[in-house]
C-alpha cells in the first residue's frame, strides 16, 4: 500500500521569528538573523556572530513544573510542534494514540544543558548537577515530550545524522505514513547549540565565518551556527481532504545516500545520488523541479560540490533552476536545518515567492548557477527539493509539490 502523503500543519521558530508567518515575513524581505551574539560571552569566541533564537520567554509558554525538565532543544521542538497541530486543525487533541508517530532529528540534543552541568563540575567545583540532567540533554528529549504532551503511542524515536537529521527524520515519518504504518506523524528537527562549548568545537574544525554567512558568493568564508525547530504533521492526502484540512503540500519523494568517503569532504556524486534518489521515489523528472533550497553552507568546499551535483542530475535545466540557500538568514541549525528549510520551502510555494540567498557579494566561478542573490523572486513553484548534506557523509533529500488544486496565495 502506498498512500499519497499531504502536509497540514508546519510549526517553526528560529532566528528569523518565533512563529511561521514571522520567519517567513523576514526570509521574503531577504533579512538575516545572523547578529552578535547575545547569550555567550564574546570574548572567549573567535566567531562571534550567529542566528539566535530572540525575544522568545520560556516562563510564559509553559508550565513552571514541565520548565524544569526542558532544556532549550525541547522547548523550541514543543513550540513548532504546538504551531504544527494548531495549522493542522489538531491543536485540542491530546490522545491521538498508538497510529500515530513521532520521528524527530537533532544532531547533539541538550547542549545547554550538557553545558551548564560541566560548568557547574568543572569550574564551579561542583559536586552534584540537576537531578534531571540526562533526561534533559539525551537526543530522544524533544520527540518523547511531544508524544507525552499528545498521547502519541505510536513509533517515536530521534534521529541523529548530524546536518541531515531533520531531512532524514521527515523521510522515515513521510515513508511510514506512506506505507500504513501510522495515520499521522509528527516530524521534523530541533536544536539549541549556541553555547560555548558547542561553539568553541566548531571554531576548532576551521569552517566558520567570522563575519556572515554568504553561500555560493564571492568572498564567502564559511558557516554561521544559528538554533531553532520546525516541525510539520503529515497524513494521508485523503484523510486530510475527507476531515476537511488545508493541505499545504503534497510530499512526495525521499532520497538518501552515503558517501562513504571522507568524514568532513562532502561528495558531489553521493549528493547528487541522494537528489536523484528524491526525485524517484517522487517519480519526479528533473524538469519537474523549479527551486531547490540548497544545502548551502558558504564554506569553500561544500558550495562548488553541492553545484557540481545539482549540475550533474539536471544537466541543461539546472540552469533554468531558482535556487537559494536560506542558511545565509537564518543560519546553520545543524540538525534542524532541513526542517527550517522545509518550512521556508513550504512557505515560497503557498506564495509563489522564492526565497533569495542573502549577503550576497557577486558570483564565484565554481558556483554558476542562479542562486536568486539578495532579493526574493516572484515565482511560482510546482516542485521542489530541500537539500541537506552532513559530515560523515550522509546526505538526504525531501522532494515536495503543489497540492491537488493547490492555488499560489498572497
Amino acid at each position: 500500500m502506498n498512500r499519497r502523503v499531504a502536509i497540514t500543519g508546519v510549526g517553526c521558530i528560529c532566528g528569523l521569528g518565533n512563529d511561521l508567518p514571522a520567519v517567513w515575513a523576514e526570509a521574503a524581505a531577504g533579512r538575516s538573523a545572523i547578529r552578535p551574539i547575545e547569550n555567550v560571552d564574546q570574548t572567549r569566541l573567535i566567531a562571534k556572530n550567529a542566528a539566535e533564537v530572540r525575544g522568545f520567554d520560556p516562563e510564559t509558554r509553559f508550565d513552571p513544573k514541565l520548565l524544569g525538565a526542558l532544556d532549550r532543544v525541547s522547548q523550541f521542538a514543543l513550540v513548532a510542534a504546538e504551531e504544527a497541530m494548531r495549522g493542522a486543525g489538531l491543536a485540542g487533541e491530546t490522545r491521538i494514540g498508538e497510529m500515530a508517530a513521532v520521528i524527530l532529528g537533532s544532531g547533539v540534543g541538550g547542549m545547554t544543558t550538557l553545558d551548564e552541568s560541566f560548568r557547574k563540575l568543572y569550574a564551579e567545583n561542583g559536586v552534584r548537577v540537576h537531578p534531571f540532567t540526562i533526561p534533559k540533554l539525551m537526543i530522544n528529549a524533544p520527540a518523547c515530550q511531544i508524544t507525552m504532551r499528545y498521547g502519541i503511542t505510536g513509533p517515536a524515536y530521534a534521529v541523529a545524522s548530524a546536518c541531515s537529521s531533520a531531512n532524514h527524520a521527515i523521510g522515515t515519518a513521510f515513508h511510514m505514513v506512506r506505507q500504513g504504518v501510522v495515520d499521522l506523524a509528527l516530524t521534523g528537527g530541533t536544536e539549541a547549540t549556541i553555547t560555548l562549548g558547542t561553539l568553541k568545537g566548531w571554531e576548532a574544525l576551521r569552517v566558520m565565518a567570522p563575519d556572515t554567512c554568504r553561500p555560493f558568493s564571492a568572498g564567502r568564508r564559511g558557516m554561521v551556527l544559528g538554533e531553532g525547530a520546525g516541525v510539520f504533521v503529515l497524513e494521508p492526502l485523503d484523510h486530510a481532504i475527507a476531515r476537511g484540512a488545508t493541505v499545504l503540500v503534497e510530499l512526495v519523494g525521499f532520497g538518501m545516500s552515503s558517501d562513504a568517503g571522507d568524514l568532513i569532504a562532502p561528495s558531489a556524486d553521493g549528493a547528487a545520488r541522494a537528489i536523484r534518489g528524491a526525485l524517484r521515489d517522487g517519480g519526479l523528472v528533473p524538469t519537474d523541479i523549479d527551486y531547490i533550497n540548497a544545502h548551502g553552507t558558504a564554506t569553500p568546499a561544500n558550495d562548488p560540490t553541492e553545484t557540481k551535483a545539482i549540475k550533474a542530475v539536471f544537466g541543461d535545466h539546472a540552469a533554468k533552476l531558482a535556487v537559494s540557500s536560506t542558511k545565509s538568514m537564518h543560519g546553520h541549525a545543524l540538525g534542524a536545518a532541513g526542517a527550517l528549510e522545509l518550512a521556508i520551502t513550504i512557505a515560497a510555494m503557498r506564495a509563489g515567492i522564492v526565497p533569495p540567498t542573502a549577503n550576497y557579494l557577486g558570483p564565484d566561478p565554481a558556483c554558476d548557477l542562479d542562486y536568486v542573490p539578495n532579493t526574493a523572486r516572484v515565482q511560482p513553484v510546482r516542485a521542489a527539493l530541500s537539500n541537506s548534506f552532513a559530515f560523515g557523509g550522509l546526505n538526504a533529500v525531501i522532494a515536495v509539490k503543489q497540492a491537488p488544486s493547490a492555488r499560489v496565495v498572497a
